[in-house]
């Protein structure tokens, strides 16, 4: 991944984790793909919240997609849907 894209995705990132350190979670870039799919990990409670799917959709790919328009998609690689 190049360091450019990557430095904006943390910079993406920051503007969301202090919501979900606050819930005891946080999240790990895992890969962009080729195709311009970022796979996050969801950490702490963020792993097991049932509203983690939303927030990653309503919070986390928003605030990725604003800051790095050519970013598709955003997945979770260990989200549980209960």
């Amino acid at each position: 991944m190049e360091e450019n894209i990557k430095n904006k995705i943390e910079a993406a990132l920051d503007t969301i984790r202090p919501y979900l350190e606050a819930d005891g979670g946080n999240v790990r870039i895992v890969e962009l793909d080729e195709n311009m799919v970022l796979k996050l990990e969801l950490l702490g409670n963020c792993g097991s919240c049932p509203m983690s799917t939303m927030t990653l959709k309503a919070g986390v790919e928003e605030a990725i997609k604003r800051a790095i328009p050519e970013i598709t998609k955003v997945e979770a690689i260990n989200l549980t849907v209960a």
